[in-house]
């Protein structure tokens, strides 16, 4: 004769092998709270992130600059933009470029594109981006990020 389980112990083994809805969602509540905790400093380490890569950008734009105006004779005019540092501008026989990979580099993390003045107001040239401020913006000139 077979030994044969009784019921009693048929249902203690479906109540082990899955989770309670209470079980579930005491989880569940644990990993929001975790969640809520962490997500402030995650954020706040993005965007100095992003700081620290545009501050790259712009010193990687500036030498770019500098190549460009050693082999031109001088910095590309505002008219000519930053985008002079990937095609050669009408009348520059001397460009040597291009002086940047992509034209993806001509814009920040977060999406603006760099601004690009000469002669400059506070050096031989100004590059700056907004930074995480919104084109128009009040707080655009005191979270802008700058080459001087």
């Amino acid at each position: 004769m077979a030994f044969m389980p009784s019921s009693r112990t048929v249902r203690s083994q479906i109540r082990r092998e899955g989770f309670t809805l209470l079980e579930l969602l005491i989880v569940l509540a644990i990993l929001g709270l975790l969640a809520w905790i962490a997500t402030p400093p995650v954020l706040r380490y993005l965007e100095s992130g992003r700081v620290t890569t545009t501050r790259v950008q712009i010193q990687s734009l500036s030498q770019a600059l500098g190549f460009y105006s050693q082999d031109v004779g001088q910095y590309p005019t505002t008219e000519e933009g930053l985008a002079a540092l990937l095609a050669a501008p009408p009348n520059t026989p001397k460009w040597n470029g291009p002086y940047i990979n992509k034209a993806d580099a001509l814009v920040d993390p977060w999406g603006h594109p760099f601004h690009y003045k000469f002669p400059g107001d506070h050096g031989v040239f100004d590059l700056s981006s907004l930074g995480p401020a919104k084109p128009g913006s009040d707080s655009a000139s005191s979270q802008a990020i700058t080459s001087w």
